[in-house]
């Protein structure tokens, strides 16, 4: 790595002088600094300072990397990476904290986000359609933070999932089923667990005749379909103004003849718009939520559905008649993304949703649970 002295003063003199980082600049820069430099440092210069302006800079190559699906920096000597198999903690360091902080204020004026010390945090989405968290420093410890979370380069067939061993031969024909059926259903599994991979699988494997009309607060879903459209929120801007949210986005969608209405996550208000949906007609309606088992799914609902204004009962109730199953994802303890349960929605007589297993998935078997003949009506 070049000198960080050096590298420094020939940045701030680039920056004051307006000038893009090419040979002829550098060298000139160089000059002025005193600095005598063959043509390999100067080239050497020339490519950092560019990494520095361009894209996410010395994130670049990992964003590249086959199968990578978050890229993680914590402050600037620890940078991770995940391609499936768990966190892994690369190589890649920044020159300092400044330079961390260069970074997410580039990558959040890219997506015409304000981050600064007003204004310490940023969650956008960048052109490529990369979603950036950032968090700046002394809010975050042990420096600035950044997550990137890779979009999907490609849509995995649900085939494809069971040949990487995500999904048994018993999980395969449940989900084909599940979809046949039009059942209602979700997703539910924690961060970076594939949920977004199998809904797309899942949507894959709907009628070419059916529309498909897509909310989402980032766009991720890219299910290969002949008739998907989708919606995508908009924050506000700097002035507090142009706010679209998922749920504005959940009831134009309605208006939009879907044959299958999905919500990419269900995080906020646009749950009461989405269980009102599922109650008056609409057929296959899916998304994703997080949760740590598919117990946990109906306080889950229950929780946004009363902070979006909804009584408690009118939750359980919706939640009852609306959604029939949870797929629920799991990691195998060498870190392997794998369907783990199927539950289905039962009502108990104090009217309070429970989820209640019907397959799992254990060492490639199918165990039947206490739901496995309801789950047998839904698919029938």
């Amino acid at each position: 790595m070049a000198d960080l002295p050096i590298l420094d003063r020939v940045r701030r003199r680039l920056a004051a002088e307006a000038a893009e980082p090419t040979p002829h600049s550098v060298a000139e820069a160089l000059r002025a600094e005193q600095q005598v430099a063959g043509s390999g440092t100067v080239l050497a210069l020339v490519d950092q300072l560019r990494s520095e302006t361009r894209g996410a800079g010395l994130l670049d190559p990992l964003l590249a990397l086959p199968g990578v699906t978050d890229v993680l920096v914590n402050g600037a000597a620890a940078v991770h990476v995940d391609r499936g198999a768990g966190l892994e903690r690369t190589s890649v360091r920044f020159a300092d904290e400044d330079a961390v902080r260069r970074l997410a204020q580039r990558l959040a004026a890219q997506a015409g986000r304000r981050l600064d010390d007003a204004s310490p945090w940023v969650d956008a989405r960048l052109r490529d359609g990369t979603r950036l968290h950032a968090v700046l420093a002394p809010l975050a410890r042990p420096g600035t933070l950044i997550s990137l979370r890779v979009p999907a380069r490609r849509t995995f067939s649900l085939g494809e999932l069971h040949a990487a061993g995500s999904l048994t031969r018993d999980a395969l024909d449940c989900l084909r089923a599940v979809v046949l059926s039009r059942a209602a259903f979700v997703v539910s599994g924690g961060t970076g667990s594939g949920k977004t991979t199998l809904l797309a699988g899942l949507l894959a494997e709907v009628d070419g005749r059916e529309r498909i009309v897509v909310v989402e607060d980032a766009t991720e879903l890219r299910p290969d379909h002949p008739h998907v459209v989708g919606l995508e929120a908009r924050p506000a801007n700097v002035e507090g103004a142009g706010l679209v949210t998922v749920r504005d986005l959940v009831r134009q969608a309605l208006r939009m003849r879907p044959d299958r209405l999905v919500v990419g996550e269900v995080r906020g208000a646009e749950v009461v718009d989405l269980l009102a949906a599922l109650n008056t007609g609409h057929e296959g309606g899916c998304g994703t939520v997080h949760a740590n088992a598919p117990v946990d799914v109906p306080a889950r609902f229950e929780a946004l559905g009363v902070a979006a204004g909804l009584p408690r009962d009118a939750v359980h109730s919706q939640l009852a008649a609306g959604i029939d199953l949870v797929l629920h994802l799991g990691r195998t303890s060498a870190g392997r993304r794998v369907l783990d349960q199927v539950a289905v929605m039962r009502r108990g007589s104090d009217g309070v949703v429970t989820c209640v297993p019907a397959v799992t998935f254990v060492d490639g078997r199918a165990v039947q649970g206490p739901g496995h003949d309801r789950l047998r009506q839904v698919l029938s």
